[in-house]
């Protein structure tokens, strides 16, 4: 097998194998519109305003995955959501509003009413205070003009609490406080 044959079969050559834009668009492989972002990010700030993590979300066909690392944070168990502002201002970060919810739905997996878009698994943090977790939400998109973006015009913040989800109480599973914000930017 010659190399331009090679690299054909392998699919690097598209365009001289003879597969039009308008093919590769049909099988899933053409151009997102504008609106719609592939990556997007965001840095977590303590209650003191310090930066102790970083969270990369990228949309997948399964959904958006987060990959999360953070430090100084209690070690146990923390719920984490997607709040409906682009802003943290610590100490509190109640400037980062509810949850993510523009279904009005109830909070909770467990919620026989809920669950809000917003809502993601709980995350625990070793012994000494890091965090590395991986999460992927199939309620959420980056893509800018849907109701459940992550980059709407407002913004959307990732906000991490003082303790566990409890996957059923409205509005926040008895979470307690937000120890942790981060604005997501694209």
């Amino acid at each position: 097998m010659n190399k331009s044959t090679m690299l054909c079969s392998l699919g690097f050559l598209v365009a001289s194998c003879g597969f039009s834009s308008a093919a590769m668009a049909s099988q899933g492989h053409g151009h997102h519109t504008r609106s719609h972002v592939m990556e997007a990010k965001a840095a977590f700030i303590d209650t003191k305003g310090n930066q102790i993590g970083t969270v990369v979300l990228t949309e997948e066909k399964d959904g958006v995955h987060l990959k999360l690392e953070a430090k100084g944070l209690t070690p146990g168990v923390h719920g984490i959501h997607f709040h409906n502002v682009g802003k943290c201002e610590a100490p509190s970060f109640e400037s980062a509003g509810s949850h993510l919810n523009p279904k009005n739905k109830q909070h909770g997996f467990d919620n026989p009413q809920g669950f809000h878009d917003g809502d993601l698994p709980n995350i625990t943090v070793n012994k000494d205070g890091t965090v590395k977790a991986e999460i992927i939400s199939k309620n959420v998109t980056l893509d800018t003009e849907a109701p459940n973006s992550l980059l709407p015009a407002a913004g959307t913040a990732l906000v991490i609490h003082e303790k566990a989800d409890d996957y059923k109480t409205d509005p926040s599973g008895n979470s307690g406080s937000r120890i942790a914000c981060g604005v997501i930017q694209h």
